[in-house]
């Protein structure tokens, strides 16, 4: 059984990634926040009592599923609202600050500014890869889950992620050449 002290770490190593993931898929800060703070607490609340090795596989799984219902709220949402004119959706073109994750890197201006474009590439691209594409290549390239974790957080199999990993890394690969990076 995972401590209290253990729950805490790793809700505290997890929740930066997971906000992102979460930002990257709903493209709203605010919905992702609350996202992950639901998925937090469920974790904690009903599973809290696992051992520690077993919580990233579940949180995973807990903010797959709660991302997938902020889907769902949001699509009948829209449709119950979508002919009054009163109710906009939010804003899904608000950037996300990639440069946190660089945190205190000593780099010169050059680099700085050379490091933000690529990174405002990257992530461009990575927002528009399609769902589950983005899904498996955060949960693998991201979080480092390997093939078997990443299949079990996505409910599919490992044959399912390798395909969404390779088409994503593919299609990176190909809309970044496009735009002059890696030639």
């Amino acid at each position: 059984m995972a401590t209290e002290h253990e729950l805490d770490a790793f809700l505290r190593s997890v929740q930066q990634r997971a906000f992102k993931r979460t930002a990257y898929a709903v493209r709203d800060d605010d919905a992702a926040l609350d996202i992950v703070q639901d998925a937090m607490i469920r974790l904690a609340d009903r599973y809290g009592d696992r051992p520690a090795g077993e919580l990233p596989a579940i949180f995973q799984r807990i903010l797959s599923n709660a991302t997938m219902d902020w889907f769902r709220h949001r699509k009948v949402h829209q449709g119950v609202f979508r002919n009054l004119s009163d109710f906009e959706g939010p804003d899904a073109d608000d950037p996300l600050d990639l440069m946190e994750i660089l945190g205190g890197l000593d780099l010169g201006a050059d680099d700085e500014v050379q490091r933000r474009q690529l990174l405002a590439m990257i992530e461009d691209e990575v927002a528009a890869l399609p769902a589950r594409q983005r899904e498996a290549f955060l949960l693998r390239y991201w979080e480092e889950f390997d093939v078997a974790e990443t299949a079990a957080a996505m409910g599919c199999s490992e044959g399912s992620v390798k395909t969404h990993c390779s088409r994503a890394v593919h299609a990176l690969a190909r809309a970044l050449r496009e735009r002059g990076v890696g030639r």
